[in-house]
């Protein structure tokens, strides 16, 4: 008896020891094990020239918009119009007045009356001798020589004398400030009997043209190529909220800001009815379309990683990161940009740890 009982605990051992061994084996066998490759979802790249739009903020700005200084030194003698005056171009604004240039207009007028006295004298005396030097030996060349001399000089300095008396007339015309075009007085800064023409001195009136006005806005690089002549601008302001506004394009910058890299465009606006303002900031929409087709894909298909945006291309077997820039985005597409072509087939939701991917 004592015998089958050392027996059968023996089997037992080896019952245990085998089956031990068969499960070490079948996890090692797990362990070892290759997972399945999975096939990778592609598709093409699009090539399309959607319209699209953009919005951007802009502002509004006066059409003209000067600071009036006086050009010489003066005292401000008559203010004719006030802040928010409206005032037409060539309208008398102020006069000033400075004794100093009356007194030498006049004294440059008496000098250029003696300049032409003594011109119209040189002159008679050189004619006379022409007419005598007509009969032979009446009259010596020198003579004749020096009253031509004469009379040229007579002349220069006739016509130095009206050059002088122009210019204190001109000078005159400055004690008159006058509009330089259509507008609206929208500041002034001094007031009758203050001195002006100094440097340290502001400007007498500040103006502005509102009855039309210019709406400038900057647009990112990227989207620089899509601007045609016929681009509108659809804007809307605080003032008028739930009210749109259009403009047409008028002119751009024509290259881009060093800054900023943007494009300055400006759309001019007719405000004939005064019901805008210069000053205000504006939102803007733009409708923009390239001037030819670009690469489009699904902006699930684009990898974004710490050192860019790539796709991944595949070739048979083998997959290739392609660095991209990212252009516009519509919905559940993206324009992109970089060595592609549209018979690239590239993967679907790639990440990271995809394999055979070369850079």
């Amino acid at each position: 008896m004592k015998r089958y009982s050392i027996l059968s605990l023996a089997l037992l051992s080896s019952a245990v020891f085998f089956t031990a061994c068969k499960d070490n084996t079948s996890t090692e066998a797990k362990e070892t094990q290759l997972p399945v490759a999975q096939e990778l979802s592609t598709s093409i790249l699009q090539e399309l020239n959607p319209t699209y739009t953009i919005s951007v903020p802009g502002e509004i700005k006066p059409y003209e918009q000067v600071a009036l200084y006086a050009k010489v030194s003066g005292f401000i003698k008559h203010l004719y119009v006030d802040r928010g005056d409206y005032v037409k171009k060539g309208q008398l604004l102020a006069v000033l007045e400075a004794p100093e240039l009356n007194q030498r207009a006049l004294s440059d007028q008496s000098i250029q009356d003696k300049a032409y006295s003594d011109y119209l004298l040189a002159k008679q005396v050189h004619d006379r001798l022409v007419e005598a030097s007509s009969t032979t030996g009446a009259v010596a060349q020198v003579e004749l020589e020096r009253a031509q001399s004469t009379m040229n000089s007579a002349k220069a300095a006739f016509e130095s004398a009206k050059a002088s008396t122009a210019q204190a007339k001109q000078l005159q015309d400055y004690l008159r400030i006058i509009a330089p075009f259509d507008g609206i007085i929208t500041q002034r800064h001094l007031s009758s009997g203050s001195l002006v023409g100094t440097n340290s001195t502001p400007p007498i009136f500040e103006m502005a043209q509102n009855n039309q006005l210019r709406l400038t806005v900057s647009i990112p690089e990227k989207h620089a190529a899509a601007i045609s002549s016929t681009t509108a601008a659809t804007f809307s302001i605080s003032a008028y909220p739930g009210e749109q506004f259009k403009a047409p394009l008028s002119r751009t910058s024509g290259v881009l800001n060093q800054h900023d890299r943007s494009l300055t465009l400006e759309f001019d606006i007719d405000n004939h009815t005064r019901k805008l303002q210069g000053g205000d900031y504006a939102q803007v929409k733009l409708n923009l379309q390239r001037k030819q087709p670009t690469l489009w894909i699904a902006t699930k298909s684009i990898l974004n990683t710490q050192s860019g945006n790539f796709v991944l291309t595949k070739n048979g077997d083998q997959l290739t990161r392609v660095p991209v820039e990212l252009g516009v985005q519509l919905d559940t597409i993206t324009e992109i940009f970089g060595s592609l072509t549209k018979t690239d087939v590239v993967v679907n939701k790639p990440t990271e740890d995809m394999k055979n991917a070369k850079k």
